[in-house]
């Protein structure tokens, strides 16, 4: 059940995956961009040709109409390749074109694959996960792919189109002097496989640092407050200095690995032209070879090493991408292990739900609730009451199914809770937190957030239903009603206020079971009661699950239970509820 991608999980260390295995799985998500990707590279193919023909053109000029002094054809050939310069750009702008609206629907894509994927994870996946670390994710790591498709692809094929062709026309004009003037390239391509896999890792952990940074940034953001409160700032600078520094240094030492391929790269150039220069005169002196062709050949000696230097730049910015991709391929291998299982026959039985030897722990090993059975019957209250720790949200969030058991069962109106869909199971069950979250948008959004039957229904209609069900004198307590304007995770409004919007959010879905995990805990004592008023009118049929530690919430339940040290068990009267929660304290 574990989804750390900290510790090993997602693609498993023992997997190496290809460079050429990578790209498989990129090009995999691309659909019908992979069209666009050809058309763009036939433009590609083109204006390399293009500028291919151009070098020979120029050599064969020289040595035909220049050494015999033949102008006219100096003119002819001037013009042809003004012509090929022209379609040249055409081509290139062209390609340029495509292959920047095929990097930005890519990342438009990417992004919703991978937010997408992140929204099919279960809860356990959040929690071992930092938010800050999965929105550079999805944000930066996907960027750099973009930057790589929309800017450095086509560079990066256009220089192997013309590197490659370049090296063919060397070998056509003159074997030997080709081969020569290639040797150097053969360094560099022993050189390049042998230092990739390091500068691939040292940007995965630039990236995986970047991350880091990202989630401690998003955390003491988050938690200002407190840090402003307690009057530690000094603590806040001090995390932030110290990731910040090691983000900094890792920065470096990526920015030097990816740096190192362009002086190598131009070094071999260098020594590439030399050995042409030197060889050609040779020839020339011998008779073997003309000054067109050499001519020709420092041309194409340029078109085979500058593509060279291009690409050592561009390989490092491949990298970068390759990174990226790994990092966001952790997250898109991952598979929910909260599955729909097949379902069996369903169970005559008069309980609502059942927990049957259920067993469950967070980390292997640690049993939150060991063997436990129990069942709830429509339309009480049960209360389920402890010492902090003791497993009572755990409890809650198993009956919600935010999790599924390590061992036995919970069954639901029958069935097995693992073979209900999601619709179904989140219209039968209705769950306040014990810490509300509210959306950006106006209190209507939040109270009918995931509520399809008032989706569409008017503000007139939906204040009636609100005061069918007792709801309105909730709403009353914002200004504006349901037009209220709230901003993200509804600051500027109290925490009971939030709860309070919670509460209507739960009650208007009419759920066949309730469970409030200390609901009541942010609100006042009038509140309080006026909320179990409300709770007084839900159907007859309606289970109420309440946790709580405040004990007068719960002396109206039909039947209290107490949990502590991984047992659950009935706690009989309401003195004997304090009774062993007072013991379960002093044993804590």
């Amino acid at each position: 059940m574990s989804y750390n991608l900290n510790i090993k999980k997602g693609i498993p260390t023992n997997e190496k995956v290809s460079t050429t295995g990578t790209l498989k799985r990129l090009l995999a998500l691309m659909g019908q961009e992979r069209k666009n990707l050809y058309i763009a590279m036939v433009f590609i193919l083109i204006n390399s040709g293009l500028n291919l023909v151009a070098p020979y053109l120029m050599g064969h000029a020289v040595d035909t109409f220049i050494v015999t002094k033949h102008y006219e054809g100096v003119i002819q050939y001037t013009t042809i390749l003004f012509g090929v310069f022209v379609l040249a750009l055409v081509s290139g702008y062209t390609q340029t074109q495509l292959m920047g609206r095929v990097g930005q629907r890519m990342l438009f894509n990417l992004r919703n694959i991978v937010f997408n994927k992140l929204q099919d994870l279960p809860i356990d996946f959040f929690n071992l996960n930092k938010a800050g670390d999965l929105i550079s994710r999805v944000n930066n790591d996907t960027d750099k792919i973009n930057q790589f498709f929309s800017q450095s692809l086509v560079q990066f094929m256009s220089s192997i189109f013309t590197m490659v062709g370049a090296g063919v026309f060397l070998l056509s004009i003159n074997l030997k002097l080709g081969l020569a003037a290639l040797i150097p390239a053969l360094v560099l391509w022993i050189f390049t496989r042998s230092i990739s896999p390091w500068v691939k890792n040292r940007n995965a952990v630039n990236m995986k640092s970047t991350g880091i940074l990202s989630a401690e940034i998003q955390e003491s953001l988050n938690n200002f407050k407190v840090i402003v409160a307690f009057n530690r700032r000094d603590y806040f600078r001090k995390r932030f200095d110290e990731v910040n520094t090691e983000n900094y240094q890792n920065s470096v030492k990526a920015g030097i690995a990816n740096n190192m391929f362009t002086p190598v790269f131009g070094f071999s150039s260098n020594i590439g032209q030399m050995v042409v220069l030197a060889f050609g005169i040779y020839l020339i002196a011998i008779g073997q070879f003309s000054v067109g062709l050499l001519i020709s050949f420092l041309a194409y000696i340029a078109q085979f090493y500058n593509p060279l230097r291009q690409i050592a730049a561009l390989w490092a910015n491949f990298q970068v991408a390759l990174a990226g991709w790994d990092r966001i391929s952790q997250i898109l291998v991952l598979n929910n292990n909260l599955a729909i299982i097949e379902p069996a026959p369903k169970e005559e039985s008069p309980y609502l739900m059942s927990f049957r030897n259920v067993s469950f722990s967070y980390v292997p090993g640690n049993e939150i609730l060991k063997d436990i059975s129990f069942d709830l019957e429509r339309g009480k209250t049960y209360a389920f009451v402890g010492p902090t720790g003791g497993g009572k949200t755990t409890t809650a969030s198993l009956m919600a199914r935010l999790y599924d058991p390590t061992a036995g069962k919970i069954m639901l109106d029958g069935v097995d809770i693992r073979s209900m869909d999601l619709d179904t199971r989140t219209s039968k069950i209705g769950f306040i937190l014990q810490e509300p979250f509210l959306f950006s948008g106006t209190i209507r959004d939040n109270i009918l957030y995931g509520n399809a039957e008032y989706q569409d229904i008017s503000n007139d209609a939906l204040s009636q239903v609100l005061s069918e069900s007792g709801l309105d004198g909730l709403l009353e307590r914002f200004d504006g009603g349901l037009t209220a304007e709230l901003k993200s995770s509804g600051d500027g409004i109290s925490l009971g206020q939030k709860q309070l919007i919670a509460f209507i959010r739960a009650v208007l879905r009419k759920p066949e079971m309730l469970i409030l995990d200390e609901a009541t805990a942010n609100i006042d004592t009038v509140t309080e009661q006026f909320l179990d008023e409300i709770l007084k009118k839900l159907p007859a049929s309606t289970t109420r699950i309440i946790i709580a530690h405040r004990l007068n919430t719960i002396e109206n339940a039909d039947e209290i239970y107490f949990i502590n040290s991984g047992d659950i068990k009935k706690a009989g009267s309401m003195q004997d509820a304090v009774n062993l929660l007072m013991k379960g304290k002093r044993e804590s």
